[in-house]
């Protein structure tokens, strides 16, 4: 390939979600050039926190946003919770210590968040919510960003990176066109691999083929692989995801937040065959959600069905899209071609048991019925490139690379290599883009 054009600057960033405008802003407020470029186009721009509604902060006390306090000890016993202490404390406490100041940072680049006495907000006192959720945090920091002089290109995705003690040349292809970048500093934060879905039917078997990858198409993880082909160590595994249970019929990619299905409380969930998958009230907590997406990966078909009769589907939060309904329960089964009479012995017994437990346990009777087919929704893969505390890549031997940073979910699995907490998505990518832009400067200074 010849390259048809040759531009140099002080930092390259190379991804446009949360992660990579806080590393571009965050650098160029440290009085270098910046270059941004971002794989999608522009109203695809902003990855997957175009989907978020808040994140975690620990904070010592109520602010305007947030209720009482969540302290950094608090914050490092629920991730190590969550990850059964695999992570990397040490990273893990930094990018806690940093999440304190981020709302702030955020705010005085532009973002809004939500007050507590706007609106209707659930009760949280671990996270802040954006007003006018993710979309709007996005629109706002690329203002930021422009209005500070960042040159941002759509459509521009790297392609190659080459580095050394005096600096780094990346190629990338833009809107078709080759370009080479001489840069002093480079950003990588493209995310994760998700969406690439010939790595998911290598990682997950069959039932990568029915994963439904939530958030943006273009998180394909060829940062990541440019990293380790050039000699960075890889962390985490491929094959673990952040899995959730989400409506079957939504689009492949990009559905977000809102195909989620949260009901499963409130009915039973079963497989083609008919049979239940697990017991659904044994986790009534917001969360429970997370726990289904690897039990219909698991299922015939990587496919599975919650069904409700008209109590349960009165308890259920409203959905994008309306359930199947039907009469009778063998209505139903043909619907969603399932066999009646195993589907029939199924709800019996699950009827009989109802009837012995506590009064909580609603037997499924009151008609119509309804029911949404459910699969795996894919939000990210617990895997990417190790870090320093500066989030410098790390390479093999353990030695760092004085001007290659990572940020975001690319550098995700350092701390969250299983799990998830809410929020905590965008807090690691908008912490670690700082620390990384900043870093990132002071290298090409």
């Amino acid at each position: 390939m010849s390259l048809e054009t040759v531009t140099r600057v002080d930092v390259l960033v190379a991804g446009g979600a949360v992660a990579g405008l806080c590393a571009a802003i965050a650098a160029r407020r440290r009085g270098v050039s910046v270059r941004l470029v971002e794989a999608a186009p522009r109203e695809m721009r902003g990855g997957n926190t175009r989907h978020a509604r808040n994140f975690r902060i620990a904070h010592d006390g109520p602010a305007r946003y947030v209720p009482d306090g969540y302290r950094e000890d608090e914050f490092l016993a629920d991730l190590l919770r969550v990850t059964e202490g695999d992570t990397d404390e040490p990273l893990a406490r930094c990018l806690i210590r940093g999440s304190a100041g981020i709302a702030p940072w955020l705010a005085d680049n532009g973002v809004v968040l939500q007050a507590l006495d706007r609106g209707v907000l659930p009760y949280s006192r671990r996270t802040a919510f954006l007003a006018g959720g993710g979309k709007a945090m996005i629109n706002a920091l690329y203002a930021t960003a422009e209005s500070l002089g960042v040159s941002v290109s759509y459509e521009a995705e790297l392609t190659s990176l080459r580095f050394g003690p005096y600096g780094c040349t990346a190629e990338i292809v833009r809107a078709g066109a080759p370009e080479c970048v001489n840069s002093k500093a480079v950003v990588v934060a493209t995310g994760g691999h998700q969406a690439d879905l010939r790595r998911l039917r290598t990682d997950f078997g069959e039932a990568g083929d029915r994963m439904v990858v939530r958030g943006t198409p273009y998180a394909t993880g060829h940062g990541i692989d440019l990293l380790v082909d050039a000699g960075a160590m890889p962390v985490g595994d491929p094959r673990s995801a952040h899995l959730v249970a989400v409506d079957a019929r939504g689009p492949r990619f990009d559905g977000g937040i809102v195909t989620r299905i949260t009901g499963i409380p409130y009915g039973i969930v079963v497989d083609r065959t008919g049979r239940r998958l697990a017991d659904e009230r044994a986790d009534m907590r917001r969360t429970h959600y997370a726990q289904w997406g690897p039990r219909i990966a698991a299922c015939p078909g990587a496919i599975a069905y919650l069904i409700l009769d008209q109590d349960g589907l009165r308890r259920t939060s409203p959905t994008a899209l309306s359930p199947v309904t039907a009469p009778t329960l063998a209505e139903l089964a043909r619907r969603l071609e399932i066999d009646p009479a195993a589907l029939d012995a199924t709800v019996q017994d699950f009827n009989r048991a109802a009837t012995e437990r506590e009064p909580a346990t609603r037997p499924i009777k009151i008609a119509p019925l309804a029911a949404w087919p459910l699969l795996p929704g894919l939000t990210f893969t617990h895997f990417g490139v190790a870090v320093d505390l500066r989030m410098h890549v790390v390479l093999r031997n353990g030695r760092p690379i004085e001007n290659v940073f990572i940020a975001g979910t690319a550098m995700a699995a350092n701390v969250l290599r299983r799990g998830y907490l809410a929020g905590l998505g965008v807090t690691l990518a908008a912490v670690s883009g700082r620390i990384a832009g900043e870093e990132a400067a002071r290298a090409a200074a």
